[in-house]
């Protein structure tokens, strides 16, 4: 059976063919920003802000979750203004440059933490993750000018699974650094730090690629900032109602705000759990997300490829975070731990890449970045809603992180009935009867 394009075919001799190049490079910008959530958000500082720069205090895991849930909130409040703005200046690239810098550079400004400095943590944190939401939004509303519906699975799957190996190759790079820190003479501490500095440098320049090559196809129609803020305002009030011109698109949100809240949360708290409840090193932490990122690279290729072959929703494997979250917390032996820790990789790769494909799925024409925007917002609002959950629950409960996982895996069983009412055959025909 011969293989569907991938590229996006165009009839308009005005517009500019997608050339591969172009693909390469918006599935590099995973590789770029894949940097940042794995070391600052996943992998490294939390655990750091946690046990250093908050002393271990009982409440460093509910402040980290605040900091980031208001980083969300932020992008959630900004998307549909800078959505509407972006596709009728035609100004997404310009947009992601600027937020791709604030992240590098408020990366890299993240070595100044130190014991104690709890505010300019967190204020950090808020900036650099605020930019990397909007950044991501951006890019997501790329796709379906890239690529035709049949290829969007494999596309979005590529990039995520680039984004998987940027993740592995800094984090064995970051690995590498604090395993050699006593030969330096140095402190673990001070080699963690260290290696935001590598991580701000690594999200800019390999990032460069993303703004050299890709090109804005939506042609601009500039509209005023007051017309543009009243629209934004009726597209929050469609998105609280539902979208109600997109009744499936709607549907499947609700499903991302639900599954989503539970793999944000996995995010958020990995290595703060590795070390709080199972008692892993820095080094041991690292070594497990590392090779967590590789099968989940595996996962968003491979179920990238059965999206595009046989429909959108087989991969989304929720079932398959659920049997994950069990093996947690039911045992904490090192092969137990390995074993779930990358099953939950593989479901990682393979429910993010199908929802963003999903949402290009049901995408009409002509309102790429705002349909992006209010993808941007479920995301969001579902890392607000898991990972503060976490963070209240393990508080009032003294530190019991086992009872704060359990807790997330009802996100998932919600996720699993919600997306039992997407009809996909139905949500294609929207789009297509109300594209611009």
């Amino acid at each position: 059976m011969k293989p569907t394009p991938l590229r996006r075919q165009y009839a308009d001799p005005a517009i500019p063919p997608v050339r591969r190049r172009e693909l390469w490079a918006w599935a590099g910008f995973d590789f770029a920003n894949s940097g940042y959530t794995t070391v600052v958000i996943t992998a490294i500082f939390n655990a750091y802000f946690v046990g250093v720069a908050a002393g271990g205090a009982p409440w460093a895991t509910f402040a980290w979750t605040v900091a980031l849930s208001v980083s969300y909130l932020l992008v959630m409040a900004s998307a549909p203004i800078l959505g509407l703005y972006a596709d009728a200046h035609a100004r997404k690239k310009r947009l992601l440059i600027v937020s791709t810098v604030a992240c590098a550079a408020g990366t890299a400004a993240l070595w100044r933490v130190g014991p104690g400095e709890v505010p300019l943590a967190l204020a950090l944190v808020v900036l650099t993750n605020t930019a990397f939401g909007i950044g991501e939004n951006l890019i997501a509303a790329f796709l379906p000018e890239l690529a035709d519906e049949e290829g969007m699975g494999r596309l979005s799957g590529y990039g995520w699974g680039l984004g998987y190996v940027g993740a592995v190759l800094l984090l064995g790079a970051c690995l590498w650094w604090v395993q050699g820190a006593a030969g330096r003479g140095s402190d673990t501490g001070s080699a963690v730090r260290e290696t935001l500095l590598l991580t701000g440098a690594t999200v800019l320049l390999a990032a460069l690629p993303t703004f050299l090559l890709m090109r804005e196809r939506v042609r601009a129609a500039p509209v005023a900032f007051a017309a543009l803020w009243q629209a934004s305002l009726v597209r929050w009030r469609g998105m609280l109602g539902g979208a109600s011109d997109l009744p499936q698109l709607r549907r499947f949100l609700a499903c991302l705000v639900a599954y989503q809240a539970g793999v944000g949360t996995v995010i958020a708290i990995a290595a703060i759990y590795t070390q709080q409840a199972l008692g892993f090193s820095t080094a041991e932490s690292i070594q497990l997300i590392l090779v967590v990122n590789i099968t989940a690279a595996l996962g968003a290729i491979a179920f990238g490829h059965l999206q595009d072959r046989l429909g959108h929703r087989a991969a989304l494997s929720l079932w398959g975070w659920l049997l994950a979250i069990g093996l947690l917390a039911v045992s904490e032996a090192r092969p137990v731990v390995w074993a779930a820790a990358n099953l939950a990789g593989i479901c990682m790769g393979a429910s993010q890449s199908a929802g963003r494909a999903l949402v290009g799925a049901f995408c009409p024409r002509g309102r790429e970045a705002e349909i992006f925007g209010l993808w941007g917002i479920a995301v969001k609002a579902s890392m607000v809603l898991g990972p503060l959950a976490y963070g209240a629950i393990s508080w009032a409960s003294g530190g019991r992180h086992t009872l704060a996982l359990l807790a997330t895996a009802l996100f998932f069983l919600v996720g699993l009935v919600l997306l039992a009412r997407v009809d996909v055959a139905q949500g294609r025909w929207e789009a297509a009867a109300t594209a611009g």
